[in-house]
């Protein structure tokens, strides 16, 4: 008899993550001894910092290897409510906490524990490239509102308001953001909880992953410290992009009892709680000081020079626009000036799509279209990596891009 190997209507409707894809691609390449510079992953070059590295090691040491409590352990939880209070002014008990494998599975688990079948999910765009497929795996529709780079792709609030629906549930803000760098500053998010206010159900989901990647005299204000939005504000945060801690999957979700323990019954049906171990080392990078203290403070020393590097270097191309980053590691370039070309032996440049593919075929460097992120006109960089593997990248994609320049007008 035949194997039935039809899948779940689900699953079908979800679209794999695109930036996943180019970094296995890239890494096949790399195995494969094609020498590619990988600036399509979101991933600090950096070594987690010895400090946390060692709370690891002494965890396993002395035997912490166990289960924990499914919301994380009180230790972890406890230095979570002091971060939120002395550094972003929101005040939470433990049992307002959630700790779990990472940001992303802390989102996946708040969009799923508010969203009912049809509801809405608004996202500006461009976005990170999970959040829509969150909306779908919770059966709510996603609805994109675009933003525009000569607005450093932050949403107005004009718009938003005329999007807004009695079906509207979730406003999803991600701040610093993955994929532009965009901060949004506080009288504009002060502008947008005024119409939040205004939707008795909406509420939103402030992804605050990048916090601590910021350059002055950008700030951060976290949503929930807004005047009537803590009871309206699930913010999610987490270890793996400030310090350097992205292979130990931690991250947590903050917000109103009602809600942090629904997304906890999800979750004690999917992974439990998070590895022990990692909540030490969590721990442990709470200790390091005010926003990371020393350790931190280095590593975003070298972000802002590499990301002054990128401004400059493409900044000097034709055609080429770019809104300059005030937090995270990420440059999101419009290079639709040279869409239309025809290279011989590759085919036409068409879009964000096949230009990294010509970029990777050409100039052998990864990078991750727009398009996964919402906006076909640009393309995503990582600046994660060494200045010196930056200022080799930058070398080969100018060199690449020479045979297209005839389409960027002058």
């Amino acid at each position: 008899m035949e194997v039935d190997i039809s899948l779940s209507p689900k699953v079908n409707s979800i679209k794999p993550s695109k930036t996943v894809a180019k970094i296995d691609q890239a890494i096949a390449l790399v195995e494969a001894g094609v020498p590619v510079i990988r600036l399509a992953a979101g991933e600090s070059d950096f070594d987690t910092p010895a400090p946390i590295a060692e709370a690891g090691k002494n965890a396993i040491r002395e035997g912490y290897t166990r289960y924990t409590p499914n919301a994380g352990t009180v230790e972890i939880r406890q230095a979570i409510c002091h971060k939120l209070k002395e550094e972003n002014g929101i005040s939470y008990t433990p049992d307002q906490i959630l700790v779990s494998n990472g940001a992303k599975q802390s989102s996946v688990q708040a969009v799923m524990a508010v969203c009912s079948p049809r509801d809405e999910v608004i996202i500006p765009a461009p976005f990170w490239v999970s959040y829509p497929e969150m909306a779908r795996m919770a059966d709510a529709k996603p609805v994109i509102l675009p933003t525009k780079i000569s607005e450093n792709f932050l949403l107005d609030p004009k718009v938003l308001e005329s999007k807004l629906t009695d079906k509207s549930r979730l406003l999803i803000l991600c701040s610093p953001s993955n994929p532009t760098g965009s901060v949004y500053p506080k009288r504009l998010l002060e502008e947008i909880a005024q119409i939040v206010a205004r939707h008795p159900r909406l509420l939103v989901l402030s992804d605050e992953t990048y916090e601590h990647i910021i350059y002055a005299p950008a700030t951060h204000t976290s949503f929930a410290s807004l005047p009537g939005m803590w009871e309206r504000t699930l913010t999610v945060n987490g270890f793996s992009k400030a310090f350097a801690m992205t292979g130990w999957r931690l991250g947590y979700l903050a917000g109103p009892k009602h809600f942090v323990s629904a997304c906890g019954k999800i979750q004690s049906q999917l992974t439990s709680g998070a590895s022990s171990i990692s909540q030490k080392a969590g721990v442990a990078a709470l200790g390091l000081g005010s926003v990371g203290g020393e350790a931190v403070s280095i590593m975003v020393k070298a972000f802002r020079e590499r990301r002054d590097f990128l401004v400059k270097s493409f900044g000097e191309l034709e055609g080429v626009k770019i809104s300059e980053p005030k937090g995270a590691f990420y440059l999101f370039i419009d290079f639709s000036s040279y869409y239309g070309t025809e290279v011989e032996g590759f085919g036409k440049i068409e879009n964000s799509e096949s230009l990294c593919r010509y970029l990777l075929d050409e100039g052998q460097v990864a990078l991750v279209p727009g398009d996964a992120f919402g906006d076909d006109s640009c393309i995503r960089i990582s600046y994660a990596a060494s200045l010196t593997t930056i200022k080799a990248a930058v070398e080969r994609i100018k060199k690449a891009l020479v045979p297209l320049r005839r389409a960027v007008p002058v």
